[in-house]
């Protein structure tokens, strides 16, 4: 599978997560590959800090706080054109925070991040009941491949 992944880190927090780049494509490519996406796509990852996601959170949901995950999907390309999936935003420090509260490590915690968000960028949501456990299931599937424990024992995320 063709798979691209654009990674850009403005925070510099995120040195404190060694691999972080390397997680996140092996991360993404397990959830893609899990979905069956033979055809690939792009994929935009920026790796920030609450003040950023704070910003995106209030411009394009209305809540003027930081968040730990953000999920923009991209408009459907024309046939022929490389399919862009769309962008992924994280905050270091409500990640970083989220880990130590929920007493896991902090790399688990940014695969169940990533996962979360891409699921997001090819059609799942969380806005019913029905669709949440949808989604937390294959989430919990995709992670347990890469050795990840089942974060919904413990956590509520994309609140």
């Amino acid at each position: 599978m063709k798979l691209s992944i654009d990674i850009s880190v403005p925070s510099p927090l995120w040195r404190r997560l060694p691999r972080a780049r390397s997680i996140a494509r092996e991360t993404i490519a397990a959830a893609a590959e899990k979905r069956g996406l033979s055809e690939g796509g792009d994929v935009s990852l920026c790796l920030a800090d609450d003040a950023a996601l704070r910003a995106l959170n209030l411009s394009w949901r209305g809540f003027d706080k930081p968040t730990n995950v953000l999920s923009f999907c991209a408009a459907p390309g024309r046939a022929g054109e490389a399919q862009t999936l769309g962008d992924i935003a994280l905050a270091y420090e409500t990640l970083a925070r989220e880990a130590e509260d929920f007493g896991v490590p902090l790399g688990d915690h940014y695969r169940h991040l990533l996962v979360h968000g891409f699921l997001h960028l090819i059609g799942y949501d969380h806005e019913t009941d029905a669709e949440a456990e949808r989604m937390e299931a294959l989430e919990t599937k995709i992670l347990a491949r890469l050795g990840v424990a089942d974060p919904y024992a413990r956590e509520v995320v994309g609140g």
